[in-house]
C-alpha cells in the first residue's frame, strides 16, 4: 500500500503545500471526465443509462462502443471518417506543422520542426495513424504514458499505450464553507491518473501515476449532465438498437410467413376421441417426410417426431363434413415491404455524422458542378475538420513534453505558443476541392462584372476584401508575388 500513495512517472512542477494548490470556487470544472474524490481517498464509480442499457462506469461504454462498432453499418462510417481524416500523401506525409503565425527566432521555430518529426518518429504514426486515429474514434479516448530517458535532455524515448478500461483521471476536491456568503466552494487538491489493471474496479486502490507522465485526448463530448466525457459513437447507440431489433423481427417474419402451408382435414367418422387422435396421428406421420441431414456426424435422421411451426396443419374432421379435404395457407402477402427498415438505417446513418449516400452501395461519386456536392457532403467536410482538429491535441501534448524536457523552451512559454502552432493533415476531399473551385469561380464571375466600376465606385482594396475576400495578410503576400513576378518578366525581356 506504500506504492499506492506514490507517484509514478514524472512532473514538471514542484510540489505545493496544500493551501496553495488552486484557488476556491463554487463551481466544479469537470470536462475531462475526471472522478472526483476527497483526499481521504474513498469509493468512486458512475452510472449511465441509455435505452435500457446499464453502463456502471467507463469500461462498460467503452466496450458497448467496441461492440457495435462491428456492425456493417457502423463499420462502414467509421471506416470512412478515418480515411476522411487521415490521408497519405505521395511524401508519405499525413501531417505537419505550420508556424507562420508562431513570433519566435527561426532557430527556434527549426528546433521545434526537429522535435515534432522525432515525435510522429516516436509514434510511429506514418505506419499506425490509420489505426491510432480508428482506435480513438470508437473508444472516444485515448491514453499514453510518457516514457523519458534516464539523462537529463534525453526527451522522450517511447509511448506506451494504454487500455483506457484500466486507467481514469482522479480529482482529489475538498468542499469548504465560506464564512462570508456561506456558499459551499470547491478547491482542487490535486490530480493524478489511477491505473488499475483489473477492470471494473471502482475503489480507489491502484497505482498513482503524475498527469505530466501520462498524455490523454478525448473526444470532447460530454452527456447531458455535462460531466462525464462520451464518444463520437454514443448517438448511435440507440438508433443500433432499434434497427438491429427491426432486423431480428423481419427475419423472423420472413421465415415464419413466407413459406406456403398445407390444411389437411382428416375425416375421422365417429371414432371416440381417443382413437379419433390415434387414427389423425398414423394418418399424418403415414405421409409425411421428414428425413433431415445431420451436418456435424453426417449421418441421416428421422425427426418424425417433432414439429415446427413450418409444417403443415392436420386437423381432424368429424362425420357429417365434408370428408377429407386439403387445402392451401398462403404465405406473407408483403414480404418485400423495408419502408421501416430503411427509416431506421437513415436514422443511423444521421446518427454517425455520415452522409447517407456514401454508405450506400449503388451511390455513384461525380466530379462536376457545384450542384453535385449536397449539403451533406458540405457538412461532412466540416466534422472531419473538428474531429481533426480534436485529434490534433495528441501531436501537441507530446510536442509539449518534448520540448520542456530538451529545455528548448519552459512550461510558461508553452501556454503562449500553443495557440500559434496550427497542425495541418493532408486533404484528400475531392468534394471540398470541387467546393472551393465552384466558390472561386463566382468570385471571378462578380469581379468582372463589377470591373467597369472598380476605380469610379469601389476602390481596388474595397474589392480585393469584399469580392475575393482577401485579408491584409494576404494582399501584402499576393503584392510581394506579383513584383518578383514583374521583375523575372523584367530581367528575361533584358536577356532576349
Amino acid at each position: 500500500m506504500a506504492e499506492e500513495n506514490k507517484l509514478f512517472g514524472f512532473s514538471f512542477k514542484k510540489k505545493k503545500s496544500v493551501e496553495k494548490i488552486k484557488a476556491k470556487s463554487f463551481v466544479q470544472d469537470n470536462e475531462d471526465g475526471a472522478y472526483q474524490i476527497s483526499p481521504s481517498g474513498g469509493y468512486f464509480g458512475q452510472y449511465l443509462d441509455i435505452s435500457g442499457d446499464q453502463f456502471q462506469n467507463d469500461a462498460d461504454l467503452i466496450y458497448k462502443y467496441r461492440q457495435i462498432s462491428v456492425y456493417p453499418e457502423i463499420d462502414a462510417a467509421v471506416e470512412d471518417i478515418t480515411n476522411e481524416a487521415i490521408t497519405v500523401s505521395d511524401d508519405n506525409k499525413i501531417v505537419s506543422l505550420n508556424l507562420d503565425d508562431l513570433e519566435q527566432p527561426d532557430n527556434i521555430k527549426k528546433l521545434i520542426h526537429e522535435e515534432f518529426e522525432a515525435v510522429l518518429r516516436i509514434l510511429d504514426f506514418s505506419s499506425n495513424g490509420y489505426d491510432l486515429f480508428r482506435r480513438w474514434y470508437v473508444d472516444g479516448r485515448l491514453f499514453y504514458h510518457v516514457v523519458i530517458g534516464d539523462k537529463e535532455g534525453t526527451g522522450i524515448v517511447d509511448l506506451k499505450l494504454i487500455d483506457p478500461t484500466k486507467i481514469r483521471k482522479i480529482k482529489e476536491i475538498e468542499k469548504v464553507i465560506d464564512p462570508y456568503t456561506n456558499a459551499e466552494l470547491v478547491r482542487e487538491v490535486g490530480e493524478y491518473y489511477l491505473y488499475q489493471e483489473q477492470e471494473h474496479v471502482t475503489n480507489s486502490e491502484g497505482l498513482k501515476i503524475s498527469t505530466d507522465a501520462i498524455i490523454q485526448i478525448n473526444s470532447g463530448l460530454l452527456n447531458d449532465t455535462r460531466d462525464k466525457v462520451i464518444g463520437y459513437l454514443h448517438k448511435a447507440l440507440k438508433p443500433m438498437n432499434q434497427l438491429s431489433m427491426m432486423e431480428d423481427s423481419l427475419v423472423i417474419y420472413r421465415v415464419s410467413r413466407a413459406p406456403e402451408r398445407r390444411i389437411f382435414y382428416i375425416d375421422v367418422g365417429n371414432l371416440p376421441r381417443g382413437k379419433a387422435e390415434e387414427y389423425l396421428n398414423n394418418t399424418m406421420n403415414k405421409y409425411r417426410n421428414k428425413v433431415v441431414y445431420d451436418a456435424e456426424t453426417g449421418a441421416i435422421k428421422d425427426e418424425k417426431a417433432h414439429r415446427s411451426v413450418m409444417e403443415d396443419f392436420w386437423l381432424p374432421r368429424r362425420e357429417g363434413g365434408r370428408g377429407t379435404e386439403i387445402d392451401t395457407l398462403p404465405g406473407g402477402q408483403n414480404l418485400g415491404e423495408i419502408d421501416d427498415i430503411i427509416y431506421f438505417q437513415k436514422k443511423l446513418y444521421k446518427a454517425l455524422n455520415v452522409p447517407a449516400s456514401r454508405l450506400e452501395a449503388d451511390s455513384t461519386f461525380n466530379i462536376g458542378r457545384s450542384s453535385e456536392v449536397t449539403r451533406d457532403e458540405l457538412k461532412f467536410q466540416k466534422f472531419i475538420d473538428r474531429v481533426r482538429n480534436r485529434f490534433a491535441g495528441l501531436f501537441l501534448e507530446v510536442l509539449k513534453r518534448q520540448l520542456i524536457l530538451k529545455k528548448i523552451i519552459v512550461p510558461s512559454d508553452w501556454r503562449t505558443i500553443k495557440h500559434e502552432i496550427a497542425v495541418e493533415y493532408e486533404r484528400d476531399n475531392y468534394y471540398a476541392e470541387l467546393k472551393e473551385s465552384e466558390i472561386l469561380k463566382e468570385r471571378l464571375d462578380s469581379l468582372s462584372m463589377m470591373d467597369e466600376y472598380v476605380g469610379v465606385y469601389f476602390s481596388q482594396e474595397w474589392v480585393k476584401k469584399k469580392i475575393l475576400n482577401m485579408n491584409d495578410k494576404d494582399i501584402e503576400e499576393m503584392q510581394k508575388q506579383m513584383d518578383s513576378e514583374g521583375d523575372q518578366d523584367v530581367d528575361a525581356d533584358l536577356m532576349d
